[in-house]
């Protein structure tokens, strides 16, 4: 199942055809696509059985993010080894880095983004999972339970504001509007062969500059929300990045950076394609 934010409104889309959830099920789930998480059980067993409209055609343009107002985004630091050893760390042990990135910043999958002036902006690609019921000290195996689906997700980071100051500001770095693109819509755990491992790769002008695989995550997807929940409960509708595979900016020599009418394109196996370009 996919789940889609077109222009503001829920959606199904259904053999690349987007269906209206307000309108299908007579207004028995509103239109809001954040609501449905607070009522995600049972909005996946009333679209499992329900006899669907047929879709209409849309411009994806007009998606925004499956989850666009979070309570919590919780996000992730060095989860791959070859990253972590990039950016110059060793890979951690316990608990990989956790910040967040504002709500503010976050935007659909099709975008122009302004690139702060003077700055070193720089390309994530990652796994994004939205949580569908509370997960409260979950065990590893329990996890997948309690997600709703993933998504395709861009952590774009402004390194000279990450990284300024005798404390890195890792959440201001990359919470700069335009700075969450996530998308292309939501996919349910059920629609893949395994969840654990999907490809992922990003361009910059056609040119390839990150492919990965999530099997390679130093902590899967369940071992994060085992980790996370141990402290903090995670709610209906909570987004978390996974991390994201070698090949940044940062890491290069020369370092490279986005640069004005660059168009960025990320993508996860099985799941679709973001669009990112870039402006002054």
């Amino acid at each position: 199942m996919r789940i889609a934010n077109l222009s503001g409104r829920l959606a199904l889309v259904v053999d690349g055809l987007a269906v209206d959830v307000e309108r299908a099920s007579t207004g028995r789930f509103p239109a809001d696509p954040q609501a449905v998480y607070e009522r995600w059980e049972e909005f996946r067993t009333w679209a499992a059985a329900a006899d669907l409209p047929t879709g209409t055609a849309f411009d994806p343009a007009d998606l925004g993010s499956p989850a666009p107002a979070p309570r919590q985004l919780l996000a992730i630091g060095l989860n791959y080894r070859d990253h972590a050893s990039e950016s110059g760390f060793t890979a951690p042990e316990g608990l990989p880095p956790v910040f967040t990135k504002f709500a503010t910043s976050i935007t659909g999958p099709v975008t122009d983004v302004t690139l702060p002036p003077g700055g070193h902006t720089d390309w994530e690609v990652e796994l994004v999972a939205v949580i569908g019921t509370r997960a409260e000290h979950v065990s590893e195996a329990a996890a997948w339970g309690h997600v709703a689906g993933l998504a395709a997700g861009q952590d774009l980071s402004e390194r000279i504001t990450q990284l300024a100051g005798p404390i890195p500001q890792f959440s201001l770095g990359k919470s700069y509007p335009g700075f969450t693109p996530i998308g292309p819509w939501l996919v349910t755990p059920d629609e893949f062969d395994n969840p654990d491992d999907l490809e992922l790769r990003c361009t910059i002008d056609g040119e390839e500059v990150q492919k990965g695989r999530t099997r390679d995550l130093i902590f899967s997807l369940p071992a994060l929300i085992a980790g996370l929940s141990a402290v903090t409960p995670l709610l209906p509708g909570d987004v978390i990045f996974t991390g994201t595979p070698a090949g940044v900016g940062l890491g290069r020599d020369p370092q490279r950076w986005l640069q004005p009418g660059e168009e960025l394109v990320s993508t996860i196996e099985g799941i679709g394609e973001l669009r990112q370009r870039f402006t002054a």
